[in-house]
């Protein structure tokens, strides 16, 4: 693939070298120095670039999704903190015949333990001397607090706990790329589902794996449904 990089930072070098490794060219990086309100993302600038992979921030995200919508690109976008702006996205899209997958986190490990998280809460809500809670901790430069991931364990645990989901406590220190640990307490004992980032490597490849599958297909997408299909509607 001809892939463009929006969003040239730590993890947007990061994916370049997983894209090289998987034998795709980037041929086009955009940043802040050349894409302020997303002029840069011109149809002569993008180099023909069959897929752009978006990881800027959510305040750049609306200008460079819009931009990459009316010139015709597929997207993979990596920035979070925008999914209430869906809708008219989703709408867009439809009306454009434009092709996005989205993920609040594209390591597909994360995606195996959110299918556990679920099941985990379907399981213990039964009980009611098991109180749910989630905790997740990221460095200390993550914007969006709590994580995107963290709003999704959220919304899957609440689809058994309703009013009693548990809010997500967040850490921001020091370096870590991410851990995400659901907890359920009883007098008991205590049992707990934890993920942990070694790197950002891990979500770097399953961007690119998203850019590969979304080349193809026409719609909006979470990365789940593409990579788990009809399974994820069960």
């Amino acid at each position: 693939m001809k892939i463009a990089i929006v969003g040239h930072g730590k993890m947007g070098r990061l994916v370049e070298r997983v894209a090289a490794s998987r034998g795709h060219s980037v041929v086009a990086r955009f940043d802040h120095t050349n894409n302020e309100h997303a002029a840069g993302l011109t149809k002569a600038n993008l180099n023909d670039a069959e897929v752009a992979i978006e990881f800027s921030t959510p305040e750049a995200l609306l200008d460079n999704l819009y931009r990459l919508i009316e010139l015709d690109v597929p997207m993979v976008v990596g920035t979070t903190g925008w999914y209430s702006h869906l809708p008219e996205v989703s709408r867009l899209l439809a009306e454009r015949n434009g092709a996005l997958v989205y993920g609040a986190n594209f390591s597909i490990g994360m995606h195996l333990f959110l299918r556990l998280a679920r099941e985990a809460g379907r399981l213990f809500a039964r009980y009611s001397e098991y109180d749910p809670f989630l905790v997740e901790h990221h460095h200390k430069f993550k914007k969006d607090e709590p994580s995107g991931t963290a709003l999704v364990i959220t919304r899957l645990l609440g689809e058994s706990y309703g009013d009693q989901t548990p809010v997500p406590v967040s850490i921001r220190a020091g370096h870590a790329p991410g851990t995400h640990e659901i907890g359920f307490d009883s007098e008991a004992d205590t049992i707990r589902l934890i993920h942990t980032a070694r790197s950002r490597e891990g979500f770097a490849a399953g961007a690119v794996l998203a850019a590969e599958m979304i080349l193809t297909r026409r719609g909006c997408f979470e990365f789940s449904e593409l990579l788990f299909g009809q399974e994820e509607e069960r």
